[in-house]
């Protein structure tokens, strides 16, 4: 019986660029066997060496994680969806806890709320006229307090849509200098702030919203030692970061001082956003116990994003934060939402809690920070002979200008190669080396080379276990390298 497997973008390269896939099967297992049979590539990122789903990728049936029913034994019906999702970088007693308050009045030990005065309650008139905001529901936003991690692509609409919501204190935690590259989402920032520290233009975009709030800058990376110290003074902490480590940083500093999460992430043209409160449904672990391999899923500057999109799933982050703080019954707690932007789709995800989760469970083992970056595999190693070898781009002209036979295949998409090029390369996007493999002449000297180095040591790695036999050399620093040491006409992106 027909059933339908998405396949998410960071692995459609492994799917001949398909997004979706007709499979007939009676299981969820069947149809992901039968996919990775005829797609070999994808079944090493969706399957261990033990023949498991890996732990970074969730499947579901409709919006069932299979994980919860009979694992690859869940049976499919004709018509059915299966997803694949990988990872891709919140009771009304709580809630009020958060406020300061209930509806009728400050609880016992907490503060009053603030006041407004006559032109907090002309700026804030159309919430006010709302019987979901109120007067009361306005009040508990001033006297409300948020942490927000980062201020670039989900930062921008976070910081500007909570000043302008009237939320009392928000602190902006940031370390990154604005590059002209930003500019296309991190709307936040403008062509002048271009050189300057985030923290301070964001500071200055939102004072000019709205001068009432208190604003708190943080201008240093968050780590395992400064996180909880941070996470204690705020009532909500916003994700808006794009790595894996301190995704996950968050998500244990959140669960250790008992703070709700409202994440986000993009990629591309999808998104993704929860809340994730450890006190109430799922933590970010839950949901994916461990991160991918590093690599295996692409940076925004190696995979791009629609400029629109942090825009989207940041309004949303905002919206549960702002939902959280009023006491709202039904924030997105215990589901997941996805949003794909170039077929205008929302769906959403059913999530549980996982009572072997390691720092939310029954009996956590995850008692204090550790050190994420080695978490996620990603520690800086000591310095060892290169095990591929590389040439920059200087050494290259510099070959290529006394006459040496060097072939130069360019791994990047044909999207990217219209951009800009290297003089006389032949372009092969990665998802097609293998199959193109007689094109490459083995008897010449050949240097590959992407955006940055890392796609093409993918491909030169795939060569060698394909038996390759020629001389493959790594350009270090990619077409980037071209540009800054060779040729500046070629355009960077």
């Amino acid at each position: 019986m027909p059933v339908t497997v998405t396949i998410p973008t960071p692995l459609r390269q492994f799917a001949d660029g398909q997004s979706e896939i007709q499979i007939d099967a009676r299981t969820a297992g069947e149809a992901l066997d039968k996919l990775t049979s005829t797609h070999t590539e994808l079944r090493r990122h969706l399957f261990n060496d033990q023949n498991a789903l890996r732990n970074f990728v969730n499947v579901y049936v409709n919006d069932e994680d299979i994980r919860h029913a009979n694992g690859p034994d869940t049976p499919v019906n004709e018509g059915d969806t299966i997803l694949i999702v990988p990872s891709i970088a919140g009771g009304a007693a709580v809630l009020d806890e958060i406020a300061g308050k209930d509806a009728g009045g400050p609880q016992a030990g907490m503060p009053a709320l603030p006041m407004l005065s006559n032109e907090e309650v002309a700026r804030y008139s159309r919430h006010l006229i709302m019987p979901e905001v109120g007067m009361t529901g306005q009040r508990k936003l001033k006297a409300a307090s948020v942490l927000m991690i980062g201020t670039g692509g989900l930062g921008a609409p976070l910081g500007m849509y909570l000043a302008a919501a009237g939320v009392g204190r928000l602190g902006l935690v940031d370390f990154d200098v604005v590059d002209a590259s930003n500019l296309q989402r991190q709307i936040i920032h403008g062509t002048k702030d271009v050189g300057r520290p985030k923290i301070a233009s964001a500071r200055d975009r939102i004072e000019d919203i709205n001068p009432h709030v208190e604003i708190e800058t943080h201008d240093t990376k968050l780590t395992s030692a400064n996180a909880l110290n941070l996470f204690v003074n705020y009532d909500v902490i916003v994700d808006g970061t794009d790595n894996f480590p301190t995704r996950y940083l968050v998500n244990d500093a959140c669960v250790l001082t008992g703070k709700p999460n409202v994440y986000g992430s993009i990629f591309r043209f999808e998104g993704q956003a929860s809340v994730f409160w450890a006190e109430r449904g799922p933590c970010y672990r839950c949901l994916y116990p461990e991160p991918p391999p590093p690599g295996l899923v692409p940076s925004c500057a190696e995979g791009g994003v629609l400029g629109v999109l942090p825009g989207i799933i940041g309004t949303i982050q905002a919206t549960e934060t702002i939902k959280i703080i009023l006491g709202a019954p039904d924030i997105m707690v215990n589901r997941l939402l996805l949003f794909d932007a170039w077929r205008m789709r929302f769906r959403e995800l059913k999530l549980r809690k996982n009572p072997d989760c390691p720092v939310c469970g029954v009996n956590p083992t995850i008692k204090e920070l550790i050190d994420y970056e080695e978490f996620c595999g990603i520690t800086q190693q000591p310095e060892t002979k290169p095990t591929m070898e590389e040439i920059t781009a200087t050494e290259l002209k510099q070959r290529l200008d006394q006459g040496d036979d060097i072939q130069i295949i360019d791994v990047r998409e044909p999207h990217e190669y219209e951009i800009g090029a290297i003089p006389n390369s032949k372009l092969i996007p990665l998802g097609q080396v293998l199959n193109r493999m007689n094109e490459i002449d083995p008897g010449r000297e050949t240097v590959m080379h992407c955006k940055m180095g890392g796609r093409s040591a993918k491909a030169i790695e795939a060569l060698q276990r394909a038996g390759f036999p020629g001389h493959l050399i790594n350009l270090k620093g990619g077409i980037t390298a071209w540009s800054n040491e060779v040729d500046p006409s070629v355009p960077k992106y």
